[in-house]
């Protein structure tokens, strides 16, 4: 089971990492946030899915497996990194947030982190994914861009979600928070800004 691992080992934090539906661990968002999140006090564990590893070693595209072999499969990466006095919280983008959080529903973990959480597919408002973000039992944060076009600012200042759930936006961000040129930020800045949204929401939970 491959790994990139960032950050102190040793650390108190752990933040289990994962990929969106079609690019894997590898991915320089994922490079990007996992190292500017990790640190002395915070270890960060990239992994991935059972049919990314598929790609990876086939290099053929697939769609993503089914959410029950999703969950199945965090099972086993909640299993292999949860110890005692160790505050482990669960992450990734997009499809990655979407599970983790889904898991989080059933199981005990600290808390969630999704970064740009697909509440819709792409044109299909009408279709939401909710029960994960209105039902949250635990403490999630979600970084969402704001013109994401799985779920934007606008859609979503009526939805009501758990108050658990805190939901960040960063400036003009589409689905990968990368903001458009006019916008006078950078994605350089929106990452900076998403990583260290994380680190503070992380770094503040108690086992």
């Amino acid at each position: 089971m491959m790994i990139r691992q960032d950050g102190n080992p040793n650390a108190r934090h752990y933040l289990l990492l994962a990929h969106g539906s079609g690019a894997g661990m590898d991915h320089p968002f994922m490079a990007t946030l996992a190292e500017a999140v990790a640190g002395e006090d915070l270890c960060v564990i990239r992994y991935e899915f059972p049919y990314m590893q598929t790609i990876r070693a086939t290099q053929k595209r697939r769609p993503p497996d089914r959410m029950p072999r999703l969950l199945e499969a965090l099972d086993e990466w909640v299993a292999r990194y949860r110890q005692p006095g160790r505050v482990l919280v669960l992450g990734g983008k997009s499809l990655g947030g979407r599970v983790s959080a889904q898991w989080a529903l059933e199981n005990p973990v600290d808390a969630v982190v999704a970064l740009g959480y697909p509440f819709h597919p792409v044109g299909k408002p009408d279709r939401w994914r909710l029960e994960p973000v209105q039902q949250a039992r635990v403490p999630m944060l979600i970084l969402q861009g704001e013109r994401d076009p799985f779920g934007n600012r606008q859609e979503l200042s009526e939805v009501t979600l758990s108050p658990t759930v805190q939901l960040n936006y960063l400036t003009d961000g589409d689905h990968g928070l990368k903001p458009r040129k006019a916008s006078g930020v950078t994605e350089a800045e929106n990452l900076s800004r998403a990583a260290q949204a994380c680190r503070q929401f992380i770094l503040t939970l108690e086992a």
